[in-house]
């Protein structure tokens, strides 16, 4: 398997530390709000190379975080009158919710920065005992020109890098690139004590301390969108290296950037979208197969034609599900017959391209394209013999089904309610056609019709699809 490592700018064949596990750290969210269309990209992304790892027979060990404790989660506390920690807690709850929503398994670990300032100021204070940091007025600020690799993951030398860095007015750094471990509490703010005064610490600080916590000083994977390269990632190897003396990652990965109707997406342009809003139009389902049609590094253009496309995409995918359902209940018994045993002895080879695909620095574009030749070739197999055996569309399902698993595509979970209606007024057709009611039976027929339902007569019963 190979991956695409930010930090060399190529693919790299994946050698996990230890063999058979794998280590993976992605920044979570800030939760002070709804999660956006931007913020899902990474979460279902890297879920699906989780998925994919242990697919694979790994044991992996996934720890996401929660920015619990920040300028804009206070900000948002004063707004509404209350807490930070109550602010916080009500946006981890709706994070779990539209997660479930988008099909996002839960990380091994979800740590706050609140539960680790133990941690967190074990590790400033090693920065300032080894001459990494310093303090003034109760704040810690991180010595930037003293890590002399400053810049590697941004591919960016610390000078050009110092001279497009702000100078504010009476600032008290030694350097406009140097960036705050802890800072000293301003009234009204939450704090905890420290051997600097009250404080809290700054955003960095706080991944480096969680990934040492739950992961070990150097980890496998670390994962997160474009946009955290500089500062967050560029900061967090500064801290990391330079507290415990070691490599901090072996692979950074990061997501591209997702535009709005070819435009960046930006509150200013009013073309910011939550995903739980984008939910209620078009469905969690499609936001994650959406994000899966473009390999993780690519733009991606979110678009009303683009989501409709891809729900008609998806909805190929669940009626290729039923009708493998269908002939698995109502196909010929015994086993795959001589003429349809070529077909179900090359089943394997979509595994093979899923997998190839996969090991490609994780193409989910391309694994798709393995499902969807799965999908055609199945569908045509099928419909093809007179009467398929129940064995061959049970074979196609469980390939199906297990290609589809690892990209965490759901077809059961979001069957409608509205299926029952639907299966009722089949059934009333067919007691019709029983009676030889023929106008009842088609006015029926085309009432599903106008609801968009098709249905179609085959010597093992009645099956129907949405149009």
């Amino acid at each position: 398997m190979k991956l695409f490592n930010a930090m060399t700018m190529k693919k790299e064949e994946f050698t996990p530390i230890e063999a058979g596990r794998v280590s993976m750290y992605c920044c979570g969210p800030t939760v002070y709000n709804y999660i956006h269309v931007g913020n899902a990209r990474p979460i279902i992304m890297f879920d699906v190379l989780r998925r994919y790892f242990e697919y694979r027979g790994y044991d992996v060990t996934f720890v996401q975080n929660f920015t619990d404790v920040d300028d804009k989660i206070i900000k948002r506390a004063n707004e509404e009158g209350t807490t930070s920690e109550a602010v916080a807690e009500k946006y981890i709850g709706e994070y779990f919710t539209d997660a479930r929503g988008l099909g996002v398994r839960e990380a091994t670990v979800h740590p706050k920065a609140t539960e680790n300032i133990e941690n967190i100021i074990g590790i400033v204070q090693t920065l300032i005992d080894k001459g990494y940091a310093y303090e003034v007025n109760g704040d810690v600020y991180y010595r930037t020109l003293k890590f002399a690799d400053y810049g590697k993951l941004s591919h960016q030398p610390i000078e050009g890098l110092q001279s497009g860095a702000r100078i504010e007015v009476n600032d008290v750094k030694e350097n406009p690139l140097d960036f705050a471990l802890w800072k000293s509490a301003k009234p009204g703010e939450p704090y905890w004590e420290s051997p600097w005064g009250n404080g809290r610490p700054g955003w960095h600080i706080e991944c480096s301390a969680m990934s040492n916590r739950y992961l070990g000083k150097t980890i496998d994977i670390h994962c997160g969108g474009a946009d955290l390269a500089f500062p967050h990632h560029e900061n967090e190897i500064a801290q990391s290296e330079a507290a415990n003396g070691c490599k901090f990652v072996n692979y950074w990965l990061h997501n591209g950037f997702i535009n709005i109707d070819n435009r960046k997406m930006s509150k200013s342009l009013g073309n910011f979208f939550t995903v739980r809003d984008a939910a209620g139009v078009y469905g969690y389902d499609t936001i994650r197969m959406f994000m899966l049609m473009s390999h993780y590094r690519s733009p991606l253009n979110y678009s009303k034609d683009v989501l409709e496309q891809t729900q008609n995409a998806l909805e190929r995918m669940r009626n290729a599900k039923i009708n493998m359902d269908f002939f698995a209940e109502n196909g010929a018994d015994g086993d795959i017959t001589d003429s349809e045993r070529s077909f179900a002895d090359g089943l394997s080879k979509y595994r093979d391209k899923f997998d190839e695909a996969m090991d490609d620095d994780f193409n989910t574009a391309d694994a798709i394209a393995a499902i969807f030749e799965l999908v055609r070739d199945a569908n045509g197999a099928l419909t093809a013999a007179n009467d398929p055996t129940k064995a061959l569309a049970k074979a196609c399902r469980d390939i199906f089904t297990e290609l589809s698993d690892v990209l965490g595509i759901p077809y059961e979970a979001v069957k409608e309610n509205l299926d029952a209606d639907i299966d009722a007024m089949i059934e009333a057709r067919q007691r019709a056609r029983q009676e030889k009611n023929w106008g009842e039976a088609d006015r029926i027929r085309d009432e599903l019709k106008a609801m968009g339902i098709i249905l179609e007569d085959t010597p093992q019963g009645v099956k129907w699809k949405r149009a």
